[in-house]
């Protein structure tokens, strides 16, 4: 586990932060000293959460991160009631139970999915890392330090039939993440991917699914990681995708995270573009 002393003070966004995975990392980094700000588009539940870390210790705002403004204000006031912030987590994530919650035994077809239902999916999944990475860098790059750290998903349910609109808006996400990790290198901000690895007990699983909840896994297990990458040993460590699953805590963080861990996307799949003059230029 991440060492506690080197994580005590600072500060991490969660978008999504009220529930599921987003509750299990806003507990886990207050537990190890962090300062937490549960952004979330559910403010009571927001509200709730914090009131239970303490006032010292949590801030709950209300924040869409589909929209431009939403994510502008909530990073302000994240900076004005903690001094700053130090990690960004893209968490927040709308899944396919809005289009029908028994997607897990009947795909959704192309048929079931409005424009509108489209657009949505893709404005949070995807486009609320990109609004909220953009209000925190310039933070990050003042202080030369910043961890961004998008969940995306298994590639399993990227390319798999009737996960659409939600599998290519995280197949999105996950390209992104490597170019940005390119684009912000020796900047002083990392940028990782950390994914369950399968199913996991939340609310995105709905009852309908059918599955054995006692073998989903505990969204408990994507905190390891990210407390990992939070701190000064994952500093060094950026353009990898972490599977919280197969992220074993008997192992040293180091260790756990080479078991687990890969260059985010598809790298192998990059390497011979036909390129005037040969390879552009990395």
């Amino acid at each position: 586990m991440a060492d506690k002393a080197n994580l005590d003070g600072r500060v991490a966004i969660i978008t999504g932060g009220s529930g599921g995975i987003g509750a299990a990392l806003a507990r886990a980094f207050a537990a190890h000293g962090m300062r937490v700000v549960i952004a979330d588009v559910a403010a009571d539940e927001a509200a709730r959460l914090a009131a239970e870390l303490g006032a010292e210790r949590a801030l709950a705002l209300p924040t869409d991160v589909a929209d431009p403004e939403s994510c502008v204000a909530s990073v302000a006031r994240a900076v004005e009631r903690f001094g700053t912030i130090h990690v960004l987590v893209n968490n927040a994530g709308l899944g396919l139970g809005a289009i029908r919650r028994d997607h897990f035994t009947h795909g959704v077809r192309i048929e079931d999915i409005t424009p509108e239902a489209w657009r949505r999916m893709v404005a949070v999944n995807l486009g609320g890392a990109f609004l909220m990475a953009r209000a925190a860098v310039p933070i990050f790059r003042a202080q030369r330090w910043g961890r961004i750290i998008n969940v995306t998903t298994s590639f399993f349910t990227m390319l798999r039939p009737g996960c659409a609109p939600y599998g290519p808006a995280k197949a999105g996400l996950e390209a992104w993440s490597a170019g940005l990790a390119g684009e912000l290198k020796e900047s002083g901000i990392t940028v990782n991917v950390v994914v369950p690895g399968g199913p996991t007990d939340t609310p995105m699983v709905p009852a309908e699914s059918g599955l054995d909840r006692s073998l989903l896994i505990r969204p408990e297990r994507m905190a390891p990681p990210m407390l990992y990458l939070c701190s000064d040993a994952g500093g060094a460590v950026s353009g990898r995708r972490f599977v919280a699953g197969e992220w074993d805590p008997a192992l040293s963080d180091a260790e756990a995270a080479a078991r687990s861990g890969a260059p985010i996307g598809w790298p192998e799949l990059a390497q011979n573009p036909i390129w005037p003059g040969g390879k552009p230029a990395a």
